[in-house]
């Protein structure tokens, strides 16, 4: 009889604990959702969701919110190590996110590599796609920042192959053929890149101004000069109603300025 009075002790002790543990992530999550209101990067956004870490410190979704707000505001010393938090609460969603965030804010090629590489590893029967791109898309990127065609046209290979089998050309990032492209254009294989190209504008309805500012050089290189000015000529309206390749927060690797468009239009006066 006297193991009753302990054991309902201890039932109650339970029952305590676990009630203030669902009490400090609703509370996290009630102010983590008004903090999401505010503008990625602001302060009202970073302080809300910095005070639902403090509340608890395990909820993985305002760990990792604060780190990308961190990054959106310019404070690279404050983004990794939080990152770093998130990774250590969702290491399977979190590493190829982070490869991503490698790539495309901080031009670390090697890192990004590392990290998309990781994420085969643990996740093998599932490619990963972080900003909705398979990692062989974003690793055929990195490997053009790093100038190594072989591997850059490769990745884009296996991308564009997987993805046309399983649905169709038309699902195919348009960009990764323009990507494709320059890999082949930078490694002077000319034929190939115009075929990337013209399939960029073929799912474009023939609105891009990078396609076709590449189109132009090569057909320089070809001494068809009155073709290159025609096709600079409508890559800068492309580009002047909006048909260039460009993201959010960032500069994308080879971005395009109109000055671009008009130094090479210049040489072919």
């Amino acid at each position: 009889m006297e193991r009753l009075p302990k054991l309902f002790l201890s039932v109650c002790v339970l029952c305590v604990l676990f009630s203030c543990q669902q009490s400090k992530r609703e509370k996290a999550e009630a102010i983590y959702k008004r903090a999401i209101h505010y503008p990625q990067g602001s302060m009202m956004s970073i302080n809300g969701i910095k005070r639902a870490t403090e509340i608890d410190s395990t909820y993985a979704q305002a760990v990792y919110e604060l780190s990308v707000a961190y990054l959106k505001r310019g404070l690279p010393h404050k983004w990794k190590p939080q990152y770093d938090k998130s990774v250590l609460l969702d290491s399977i969603h979190r590493i190829p996110w982070r490869g991503y965030l490698y790539l495309m804010f901080y031009r670390d090629y090697e890192k990004a590599i590392s990290d998309f590489d990781l994420s085969d590893v643990i996740t093998p029967n599932f490619k990963d796609a972080p900003q909705g791109q398979s990692v062989d898309y974003w690793r055929g990127i990195a490997y053009l920042g790093l100038k190594d065609y072989e591997n850059s046209i490769a990745y884009f290979d296996t991308y564009i192959n997987s993805e046309t089998e399983e649905f169709g050309e038309d699902w195919v990032e348009m960009t990764a053929f323009l990507y494709r492209g320059i890999a082949y254009f930078e490694s002077e294989n000319f034929e190939q890149a115009l075929l990337n190209f013209d399939t960029q504008l073929k799912h474009s309805r023939n609105r891009s101004a990078d396609a076709k500012y590449y189109k132009a050089k090569i057909l320089q290189k070809m001494d068809r000069i009155e073709e290159a000015r025609t096709v600079i000529d409508e890559a800068i309206e492309d580009f002047n109603i909006g048909y260039f390749n460009n993201r959010p927060y960032v500069e994308v690797l080879r971005q395009l300025y109109i000055e671009d468009l008009e130094a090479l239009k210049t040489t072919l006066q």
